[in-house]
């Protein structure tokens, strides 16, 4: 089998596209035959260092496909089951290895491409929207970068609660892609604060360093900033003082893995998840396919916000 190996951190060059044994599954493990690997900002972290790994290592952290083995002790998962996973490391390759309890099924009316575009940002807009904040009806939510993958999906689970969304774009493209989603009011990233200031409940902020300070400035008293990602570079250190100030605001910085940690959680929002998707209530906009081949295409483009939507690689 092929798979994308980095042996150092750096940059997009150092994905190497090798050839591997093909995988045996250990206790409580399968082995799933990769129809696609998603491609998200944690994978360029844990790629050049940000978020440090045991190196040689093989990235990416969600997948779908066919499971093609399983090993000793699995009882819930057999072979030809299609499954999804998220939040475990090693899916840039066509044999993933996968413990069992961390795999969800993917109902028939789920494509397994669809699956992997969206179980981690998919369960992460989930989590955001219904746990770190349970968004409600006439809530007035921010959605920082609303074009990107995980902005839209999080545009449509803000707008099925009955919330009013804002959210900003850098270009009239995004902005389009935005409104489609759902957003009722698309904002430049220079003007926001201004607009906003003082009338945000929640603002879920995944960018970072260029719109932490203004997007504390659009919430109202005791609102929520829920700062999920640093796109654009980590936040510096906050003063509690500043919360306090600008009227007793909240923060968190919350990480999937926190809210699917327990099999039962994780079943439930993948179930949630998938079931949106089936209906038509929830959609996936897989806007780029890059052959495993071509990994490091995929990473540049991504870091240099040439994407919107999602971006898959496909064995």
């Amino acid at each position: 089998m092929h798979a994308i190996i980095v042996s150092a951190p750096g940059g997009p060059e150092v994905l190497e596209y090798a050839e591997r044994p093909d995988p045996v599954p250990g206790d409580g493990e399968v082995v799933v035959d990769v129809a696609a690997s998603g491609v998200n900002f944690i994978d360029i972290y844990h790629r050049s260092g940000a978020y440090p790994l045991p190196l040689p290592t093989t990235i990416g952290s969600e997948g779908a496909g066919t499971v093609s083995a399983v090993g000793p002790g699995v009882r819930d998962v057999a072979v030809g089951d299609t499954v999804a996973w998220a939040s475990v490391l090693g899916s840039y390759t066509e044999k993933a290895v996968v413990p069992a309890d961390r795999v969800v099924p993917v109902p028939d009316g789920v494509p397994a491409e669809v699956a992997a575009a969206a179980m981690l940002q998919g369960l992460t807009a989930h989590y955001l929207t219904h746990s770190t904040y349970v968004v409600k009806e006439g809530d007035q939510v921010l959605i920082h970068a609303g074009a990107g993958g995980m902005g839209q999906l999080l545009i449509q689970l803000a707008k099925l609660k009955g919330a009013q969304v804002s959210t900003t774009v850098s270009s009239s493209e995004k902005e389009k892609l935005a409104r489609e989603a759902g957003a009722d009011e698309v904002l430049r990233y220079d003007s926001f604060a201004e607009a906003l200031r003082g009338s945000i409940n929640v603002v879920y902020d995944g960018v970072g360093a260029t719109t932490f300070d203004g997007g504390l400035e659009a919430l109202r008293p005791r609102g929520l900033m829920a700062l999920y990602g640093a796109a654009s570079g980590p936040v510096p250190p906050v003063d509690p003082q500043t919360l306090n100030k600008q009227g007793s605001l909240f923060l968190t910085r919350p990480t999937l893995a926190h809210y699917i940690a327990e099999r039962a959680e994780l079943l439930q929002r993948a179930s949630d998840l998938f079931g949106w998707i089936a209906s038509g209530q929830l959609t996936i906009n897989v806007s780029h396919r890059y052959a495993l081949a071509d990994a490091r295409q995929a990473h540049d483009d991504l870091a240099a916000r040439r994407t919107t939507g999602k971006l898959l690689l496909i064995p």
